[in-house]
């Protein structure tokens, strides 16, 4: 089995990377492999609103950058983890159009990461975490994934980089949240052509104006 994590951090060993190591090296102990992908000092345009991926629908967006090469990367994992640094209580710029197009692309094209195991993880500094989270969980249940749990939110604390490793509490999450995501995927594995998976239905747009 093989995870993909993705680091929204602009800065490559930054605090958003020390988390996701953790929970790395837990997935790593139960022969899991992990792939660190860095997003955050890419160069990433945002949604055009072109519905071009709805059209076409051929498991690409209609920007050619690294994104196409990155939706792949979680088509084929089993797992994926999404870090992100807090700026102004949300997740880094880079990140949130990575993953506007990225996720709007799965779903275009019939739910790619439906029933992977997805979890999000986030380094701050003092406060804007749980906002920051919950943005990064919005992404992982509208795709129709798996989420795993830890003992707290999956946040780690910390300003300078390596600073987070020295938070006990968020460490420890992360290291709970690997176990438990090692966990689910090994779980899911065991059920795959055992237990018949619901067919996915076709997104359904509606809203209010009459």
């Amino acid at each position: 089995m093989k995870v993909v994590a993705f680091n929204g951090s602009p800065r490559k060993e930054g605090n958003t990377y020390e988390a996701i190591k953790v929970v790395a090296e837990q997935l790593e102990n139960e022969n899991i492999e992990v792939e660190i992908v860095h997003v955050g000092n890419k160069k990433i345009q945002g949604c055009t609103a072109c519905n071009s991926c709805f059209k076409i629908r051929n498991e690409r967006c209609i920007i050619d950058d690294e994104v196409n090469e990155w939706i792949q990367k979680m088509k084929e994992a089993d797992g994926i983890i999404f870090g992100s640094p807090v700026h102004f209580s949300d997740i880094g710029a880079t990140m949130k159009s990575f993953l506007d197009r990225a996720i709007y692309v799965g779903s275009a094209n019939n739910g790619l990461y439906r029933h992977k195991v997805g979890a999000g993880v986030v380094a701050v500094r003092r406060a804007g975490g749980m906002q920051a989270f919950s943005q990064l969980n919005n992404y992982i249940a509208y795709s129709e994934m798996i989420m795993p749990t830890s003992n707290y939110w999956n946040i780690v604390f910390g300003l300078k980089p390596g600073e987070a490793v020295k938070d006990d509490e968020g460490i420890q999450t992360m290291r709970v949240l690997g176990k438990n995501m090692a966990w689910l995927m090994k779980l899911v594995e065991l059920g795959d052509g055992k237990i018949e998976k619901p067919e996915p239905e076709r997104k359904a747009f509606t809203n209010l104006v009459k």
